[in-house]
């Protein structure tokens, strides 16, 4: 079961010696820098990188008919893990 962002704030707040309101403050900040430099790519050292990606038009298809569609081209947000995190999850 993953954690709650209670729990996450009472973790954090632990292990740094911080306040609860003071490790808020730091996720929320972190995560509006997140949302603002996203465009750029934004870096979280050690986690990964948050990107927008351009995706093309392409032709789909409809499950219930069968049916083919066209799909318009959108831009998305991606998070791409970096190898420190992957090696530190999953081992090497």
């Amino acid at each position: 079961m993953s954690m709650t962002k209670t729990q996450t704030l009472a973790t954090l707040a632990e292990r740094s010696g911080l306040q609860k309101k003071e490790v808020q403050t730091v996720l929320d900040e972190l995560a509006n820098l997140a949302y603002q430099e996203a465009k750029n790519g934004f870096t979280i050292p050690g986690l990964g990188k948050l990107v927008q990606v351009n995706r093309a038009a392409r032709m789909g298809r409809n499950p219930a008919t069968g049916e083919q569609i066209h799909i318009p081209a959108k831009t998305v947000v991606k998070f791409r893990i970096s190898k420190a995190c992957k090696e530190a999850v999953l081992g090497s």
